[in-house]
């Protein structure tokens, strides 16, 4: 009888404290809830990582609440950081948060790892939390270009970067590279970049040769580095709209060993040619007065003449002409034509022209007979 006595005492002392702690447990977890969340970056490609972190709070007012345990993921969005489980405390009206780093090898979609977290006091909360996983990479677009290159001009080209993306990506690099080629800027600093935006990239550049441009964008999603790239071939070809400038009617003269040639520019472009300049090129070797003949600029359809001067060795037959000028971006641009100096037709600058010599002898002529009649009207 005793010992049923102390049973039955100790039962009913113990049932009043578990109803109080399932009691406490539910209150705990009646007022604890995740008052916000982030995922950085908002969006995973396939094999990124990121940052979860859940903003917990206590709307209890009077009562601290002790958490003991909380982790986040499944087996579709993998937990790659440690879970907490070390007792840690939110005070009333409090918020603290708990930070996770997740990874995924899941193809596109959307998915709904828990997150779960229990108490001290018994019991404990967990909810579903939505994330996206999109491989849609930025895209890289030529905005402008040139109809053609050639060799030595500089050519300006504008390139698009777009974010098709639903979440904003960082460090946005564009880099342009190439052989044979002079690039400026060759690379430019982008940064944050929001979704569903674009920016325009210029640069320009200056061929040397037929070749191909390498462009390349690196972007971070969140602390995940991705890339792009495309390629731009440069191919030297006729620009129809450039200046053309065009040398005709050329006159040479072979006047004591030097030789003076003489002739009309004409611009058969659809561009200005802005500092046409004409200068005769080696074996030949410029004389005074006209080393070299300035034109200057020659709009579409214009014309200007020009002169000059030079010697060259006795067996030389031929030399060039060299003919430069400006386009509207400043790239000096040469174009040679060879002369035949076996065409010079020879002046007879060693023979004095009869013309001056008779007009000075009739006005020596016309002053003797004058003076001669002015002297016999004073005689008579």
């Amino acid at each position: 009888m005793v010992l049923l006595f102390l049973i039955t005492a100790i039962g009913f002392l113990v049932l009043p404290a578990s109803a109080d702690a399932i009691t406490d447990a539910v209150q705990v977890a009646n007022n604890v809830y995740v008052s916000n969340y982030t995922i950085d970056p908002a969006v995973l490609f396939t094999g990124d990582t990121a940052t979860a972190t859940f903003y917990v709070t206590n709307g209890n007012a009077n009562q601290s609440v002790m958490v003991n345990h909380a982790t986040f993921g499944d087996n579709d969005i993998l937990l790659t950081s440690g879970t907490y489980d070390t007792n840690v405390n939110i005070g009333p009206l409090q918020t603290r948060s708990f930070v996770f780093s997740i990874g995924t090898q899941r193809s596109a979609g959307t998915y709904y790892p828990s997150f779960s977290m229990s108490f001290v006091a018994g019991n404990g909360m967990y909810s579903r939390t939505p994330v996206k996983v999109d491989n849609t990479p930025l895209v890289m677009t030529i905005a402008n270009k040139p109809d053609a290159f050639t060799q030595g001009v500089k050519e300006p080209i504008s390139v698009q970067v777009s974010n098709p993306r639903n979440n904003d990506v960082k460090n946005v690099i564009f880099q342009a590279t190439g052989d044979d080629a002079t690039l400026m800027p060759s690379q430019t600093y982008i940064g944050y970049l929001a979704a569903g935006t674009s920016t325009l990239v210029n640069f320009t550049v200056t061929p040397d040769s037929p070749t191909t441009l390498f462009l390349n964008v690196d972007y971070g999603n969140g602390d995940n580095d991705h890339t792009i790239n495309t390629t731009l071939p440069i191919l030297f070809t006729t620009d129809k709209m450039q200046a053309d400038p065009v040398m005709s009617n050329i006159v040479i003269a072979l006047n004591n060993g030097t030789y003076d040639v003489t002739g009309d520019v004409t611009n058969a472009g659809l561009s200005n040619a802005n500092g046409v300049t004409v200068t005769s090129g080696s074996p030949a070797m410029p004389q005074d007065p006209q080393k070299n003949y300035v034109i200057g600029t020659l709009k579409p359809d214009d014309f200007g003449s020009f002169e000059v001067t030079f010697t060259s060795p006795d067996s030389t037959t031929s030399v060039p002409l060299q003919l430069t000028y400006k386009d509207n971006d400043g790239n000096i641009i040469t174009s040679i034509q060879n002369i035949d100096l076996t065409q010079a037709k020879t002046q007879t600058g060693s023979q004095p022209s009869m013309v001056p010599s008779l007009v000075i002898v009739i006005i020596i002529v016309l002053g003797a007979g004058g003076y001669l009649y002015t002297k016999k009207r004073k005689n008579q």
